[in-house]
């Protein structure tokens, strides 16, 4: 499943997010692999996902300092999660420390897995992003000669 669009939740005292339904359906097998992602998020991976993209990075026999310190971050701060059958997650306490999540969050379908981010600063950044969006798009249509 390709996960697109973005929805505003709440966390609740319980530390538990509502997955959409939509998105829901991206996690077949009621497994969600919570991990730290980059600009201070946390990603959410389906079952399958989390461990293609694991195996990828095991498949050095010798892997360089970097890469064993990034595995090392990785698989510590990231957590299995079951989804209840109201279709809630609890989030551990570590991710939304890290994240700087609260009470609010965005969730956004990014392709193949779900970020979180904190409300506010998704808000601010999502304007940025969406000014650098139309100015590369318009960079792509002048190479390409103007065609969509």
């Amino acid at each position: 499943m390709l996960f697109t669009g973005e929805t505003e939740r709440s966390i609740d005292e319980k530390q538990r997010l509502s997955l959409p339904a939509d998105f829901r359906e991206g996690f077949s097998s009621g497994i969600v692999y919570a991990s730290p992602g980059p600009n201070d998020s946390i990603w959410l991976s389906p079952e399958e996902t989390f461990e293609k993209k694991a195996n990828l990075l095991e498949q050095s026999l010798l892997p360089d300092e970097d890469a064993m310190e990034f595995e090392q971050i990785l698989f510590s701060q990231s957590r299995r999660i079951e989804i209840d059958k109201a279709g809630r997650i609890r989030l551990p306490e570590n991710l939304l420390l890290l994240a700087d999540i609260a009470n609010q969050a965005y969730v956004l379908g990014v392709g193949d897995h779900l970020e979180i981010l904190n409300q506010q600063r998704w808000s601010e950044k999502r304007n940025e992003n969406i000014a650098k969006f139309l100015e590369i798009m318009k960079r792509v249509q002048r190479k390409s000669g103007g065609g969509a």
